[in-house]
């Protein structure tokens, strides 16, 4: 009897092994078909719309660099300082001729778009300096001074017509003491291409606001009266703070 039983059932092993097997568990994992194969299936997406990105970086672009433009026309339009300004405001406005030939006293070549950068007070000696041009030299020196921690902010520049002469005594005052001045010859009719007097007056007896961009904006009157000029720079100077740079 014991050993019919035995042949009767199969062991353990031979159930598992023999063509009835049951599958194995669902969750058991199976081998790949073929070779085995590597693959990654998060790689992360490219940036497919790189265009809108370059928009909006022109654009920054373009507002950065329109920045003093629209400083400059906020001071003129929003701020209104065409019914408050002591002197003449320029309206449009005049730009530096980049072509306009400049020398030093020494005659070495300066090139105009070197004087962008900062407000430049500018005055033009439009013939021998007498005491009358020493006048408005030392207002513009004073000018400056005048505006405190803005100071710096402010160059004085004095256009030599090339048929005018100062003499040693003027030329050391100018640039040889304190905060010397920008003393740079030119034409005279590249001057008065650029600047120009009020009408009945010359250009001696006026000084010249010329912005950070290089533009000729105002013109005080002739003979200016210094505590009203300064109360010009001033406000200027506060409407556009921020884009100029301090010494050049």
């Amino acid at each position: 009897m014991t050993t019919t039983m035995s042949s009767a059932m199969p062991d353990a092993a031979d159930r598992d092994h023999g063509p009835d097997a049951a599958p194995p568990p669902a969750d058991t994992p199976l081998p790949p078909d073929g070779p085995v194969t590597l693959a990654v299936h998060t790689l992360p997406m490219p940036d497919l719309d790189p265009p809108k990105r370059s928009r909006w970086t022109l654009w920054l672009v373009l507002l950065t660099c329109a920045a003093p433009v629209i400083a400059s026309y906020f001071s003129f339009y929003v701020l209104d300082l065409r019914g408050r300004a002591y002197g003449d405001l320029i309206t449009p406005t005049r730009d530096l001729p980049a072509a306009m030939a400049l020398t030093t006293l020494q005659g070495a070549p300066v090139a105009a778009d070197t004087l962008k950068g900062q407000w430049l007070l500018t005055y033009v000696p439009d013939r021998a300096c007498d005491a009358g041009c020493e006048r408005m030299l030392f207002m513009q020196r004073q000018l400056r001074e005048m505006l405190g921690k803005d100071r710096d902010r402010l160059d004085k520049l004095v256009l030599v017509p090339d048929d005018v002469a100062l003499t040693p005594a003027q030329v050391d005052a100018l640039t040889g003491h304190g905060a010397p001045a920008t003393v740079l010859r030119a034409s005279r009719a590249a001057i008065e291409g650029w600047l120009m007097a009020a009408p009945g007056h010359r250009m001696g007896e006026h000084l010249f606001l010329v912005d950070p961009m290089g533009r000729w904006m105002l013109r005080s009157p002739a003979t200016p009266e210094p505590t009203a000029l300064k109360k010009d720079l001033e406000r200027l100077m506060r409407a556009n703070a921020g884009w100029d740079k301090p010494g050049r």
